[in-house]
């Protein structure tokens, strides 16, 4: 049976959408994966160029609100930033807990190649995090 793992940030747009790109990729066999914030942002198109250079296309997902999965269970909740972890509503069930900060690439400033670099090292955090993640 797949285990269940929703992804959490504030805003379901940048790192949580990368994070369940790369445990689709790393984990789909095993794995159900969803993501959501304690706020919708729509999905960053910085962060779909940024998954596709690495391979992974997340242009299809959507920017959803953590209240829509208040009723699942899942075995694995995992935020990944600290403002999600501080705010978000209780989810019931006997889920594993894990959080991890990642720095917020849409904070960045400066030039486009700039801001696309931001995006890239966050990337490369949450895959390396997510190619390990223990199901």
């Amino acid at each position: 049976m797949k285990k269940k793992i929703l992804v959490l940030c504030t805003g379901n747009s940048c790192r949580s959408q990368m994070a369940e790109g790369y445990l689709r990729h790393f984990h789909g066999d095993a794995a159900e994966v969803y993501s959501a914030g304690v706020e919708a942002h729509g999905l960053n198109p910085r962060a779909v160029l940024a998954m596709a250079e690495d391979g992974v296309d997340i242009s299809s997902h959507t920017s959803d609100l953590v209240d829509q999965y208040l009723g699942m269970d899942f075995d694995h909740i995992l935020t990944v930033c600290d403002h999600a972890k501080e705010v978000c509503p209780y989810i019931p069930g006997n889920a594993e807990r894990h959080h991890k900060n990642f720095p917020d690439p849409a904070k960045a400033t400066g030039s486009e190649s700039e801001i696309m670099e931001s995006f890239r090292k966050t990337r490369n955090l949450i895959r390396s995090y997510c190619r390990d993640f223990p199901l």
